[in-house]
């Protein structure tokens, strides 16, 4: 007697009696569930997948039948000759693979059984251990983007084996590290499951980045020491133990398959709709960049996603998602709204409607660039603030007025009233593009090792090398780059918005030049632990600096009178002055030669908590020293330097200013800070 099944929930669920198998199948005209041996891979049994509800393809098996991994064999009707072809394909619901997706050609050609990874039928109450979220109050939020591997590959206190894998991010002295430094966000890079694409496999690189998604729900086995599906709740479980917040940066524009000489692996065998196509015509739109563009306003499309970002909250307690080229999960399928099918299902959603969701907003489509376009409740990553602090510090001029706005939240593009002071993301630095130290150090990309003739990357680094290209063994170079390091860094925690910090610039991490090391599984991508005095130096300046801000409840919070946003005002004044220390007026933006400012905020407006609280940040990137004449404090009360990035070593005790005036020196920040006189 068959065992009853039925077509929802998709994928291969597991019941006292059976294991359901169910799949949106609506190109296929025969299909079957293939039973392999866990360890061999052997070919165990077939069976054919007999019913059929609309699209969805369902079949019941016995629960003896969980010891084996499946992948499905579909068949295509041949309307010229009638015969049947097959083609082996992975289960879009895949929830764990039995070993990582490599492209091989000839196995994929010949022998299809060996070159599929395997689908693990997991239990929905696998989840071994449950350990409560953290709340982080938006205004501490720092985020640190990180690569599993990458992280703990050369850490030395780390045992080898778990080098480079979701046990080593356990790791006390790794988690040590991130509460040191004030991170309170971990924005962990792709951990579904991905396959490097074949152009890259075939020149003896890989996709190290992991942006090539094959398995939206899979945790990508290549960073497990045994089991991926254990070990990377084990990691949640451990940051969240420690305070911490995990975003996971997800890739819904695209999948590994690619265009349509790609791979046939799993989407495009089931049904061709799932990707977008352009009108009139059966060629992909490729808004992402990588051959094909997930149709999300597609019901099939929308609930796979929905469903793979239900499942890594409710399995591995993901806190929120960092989505990379965001701009297609709103277009519906081709025009881009914030009032998108899916991006109003993920905000009403009751299992996601309270994460964190954090937009890359754009992607190469037509009208791709949609910074400040995406619903009120989203973060968004901000290119013009990386923009502008870079050039601002490296010297170019009249770019003073847009650094002003970008340190003071860009409520040019994330309007008052309408958007949160925080929902810029403030980076420098990411993934994508130089590190930090390499910001500094070189004036060109140098991508000679990824085989592509330096042609890939972007060429619009605004970096600078100060006067040699590379390392070099020159003090005043050194110093230089040290010091405008210190800058750079400040502006993005001391700026309004979430600050987010790229794993390895607190360390001095080198790419060597490299802008776009995605195919780079090396050293190159890996955090070096081992520091030498001047490194030391640049961490515990970052360590000071994350913490300043988290002990203020004003300096990176500011709630004005006039933004309806919120229901309160925290400050009593905001005061903005030229860099002679005179106030400054609007026909003052316009003096663009001019390369500094001072901006003073004041605690109060009804918050007897912080009423104490009077800040004064002053910035000069000019290549001169500049006379600042200080904002007078009331009696009783002096202004306390609690930085000065010209300084290698800042120690803040009896660090105050007698006299008004306070010489700033030429490329530094000074912030200072009221401080009452006993």
């Amino acid at each position: 007697m068959s065992l009853a099944s039925q077509p929802h929930p998709l994928g291969a669920t597991v019941y006292a009696d059976r294991v359901n198998f169910a799949v949106h199948a609506p190109k296929v005209s025969t299909l079957l569930v293939c039973l392999f041996h866990p360890d061999t891979n052997e070919l165990v049994a077939e069976y054919e997948v007999s019913q059929r509800t609309g699209t969805v393809w369902h079949v019941a098996l016995p629960k003896s039948m969980q010891k084996y991994v499946y992948l499905y064999k579909a068949g295509y009707q041949n309307d010229c000759h009638g015969d049947m072809q097959w083609q082996f394909l992975s289960d879009p619901y895949t929830k764990q693979l039995n070993s990582a997706w490599f492209w091989d050609k000839s196995r994929y050609e010949t022998q299809p059984e060996v070159f599929f990874p395997k689908a693990k039928i997991v239990s929905d109450k696998a989840r071994h251990k449950v350990v409560k979220t953290p709340r982080v109050q938006a205004k501490d939020r720092v985020i640190y983007e990180m690569h599993v591997k990458g992280l703990t590959r050369l850490h030395p206190q780390v045992s080898p084996e778990h080098r480079g894998t979701y046990l080593g991010v356990t790791h006390p002295a790794v988690i040590a590290h991130l509460k040191a430094l004030g991170v309170t966000t971990v924005q962990v890079m792709p951990l579904m499951a991905f396959m490097p694409e074949p152009f890259i496999s075939e020149k003896g690189l890989t996709n190290y980045w992991g942006y090539n998604t094959i398995a939206y729900f899979a945790p990508e086995p290549r960073y497990a020491h045994q089991d991926a599906h254990v070990e990377c709740q084990d990691m949640v479980s451990a940051l969240h133990d420690a305070g911490l917040e995990v975003i996971l940066d997800v890739v819904f524009n695209h999948t590994a398959e690619g265009g349509p000489d790609g791979p046939t692996l799993s989407l495009r065998g089931f049904d061709d709709e799932y990707y977008t196509t352009i009108p009139e015509s059966t060629d992909y739109a490729n808004y992402s960049g990588c051959g094909n563009s997930v149709n999300v306003a597609y019901l099939p499309s929308l609930r796979l996603v929905m469903d793979a970002m239900r499942w890594w909250v409710t399995t591995y307690q993901i806190d929120g998602f960092r989505f990379d080229l965001a701009t297609g999960l709103g277009r519906s399928p081709h025009a881009f709204s914030q009032t998108s099918a899916l991006l109003q299902a993920m905000q009403q959603d009751p299992v996601l409607c309270d994460k964190i969701f954090l937009a890359e907003p754009w992607d190469i489509g037509d009208f791709g660039y949609q910074l400040g376009q995406f619903p009120s409740g989203f973060l968004e990553v901000n290119d013009q603030f990386r923009d502008a602090v870079r050039g601002f510090w490296r010297g170019d001029k009249q770019l003073t007025p847009t650094f002003a706005t970008r340190m003071f939240g860009s409520r040019d593009i994330f309007h008052k009233g309408k958007r949160a002071i925080h929902s810029s993301v403030n980076a420098v630095t990411i993934h994508d593009g130089f590190t930090l130290h390499d910001l500094v150090t070189y004036s060109h990309k140098h991508n000679e090792a990824n085989q592509e003739q330096n042609q890939d990357g972007h060429n619009h680094n605004l970096s600078s090398n100060y006067g040699v290209e590379g390392e070099t063994d020159d003090v005043v170079i050194r110093l230089l780059r040290a010091r405008q390091k210190r800058n750079l860094f400040a502006s993005m925690i001391f700026a309004q918005g979430t600050p987010c910090i790229l794993a390895g610039d607190e360390l001095s991490r080198t790419q060597q030049g490299n802008n776009n090391a995605y195919c780079q599984d090396n050293e190159l991508n890996y955090v070096d632990w081992d520091l030498n005095q001047e490194q030391q130096d640049f961490l515990l300046f970052c360590q000071y600096c994350v913490g300043i801000k988290q002990s203020s409840d004003i300096l990176t919070n500011v709630q004005l009178a006039d933004d309806a946003y919120y229901s309160e005002c925290n400050v009593a004044a905001v005061h903005w002055y030229k860099i002679t220390g005179e106030p400054k007026g609007g026909a003052d933006w316009h003096t663009l030669e001019r390369q500094g400012f001072g901006f003073e905020i004041i605690g109060g407006a009804g918050r007897e908590d912080n009423t104490n609280e009077h800040w004064l940040l002053c910035v000069n990137a000019a290549e001169q020293d500049e006379t600042f004449v200080l904002p007078t404090l009331p009696k009783g009360s002096r202004w306390q330097i609690l930085l000065d990035t010209r300084m290698t070593k800042f120690r803040p005790s009896a660090n105050y200013i007698p006299k008004p005036k306070f010489v700033i020196s030429n490329r530094s920040i000074v912030l200072f800070k009221k401080e009452l006189i006993d």
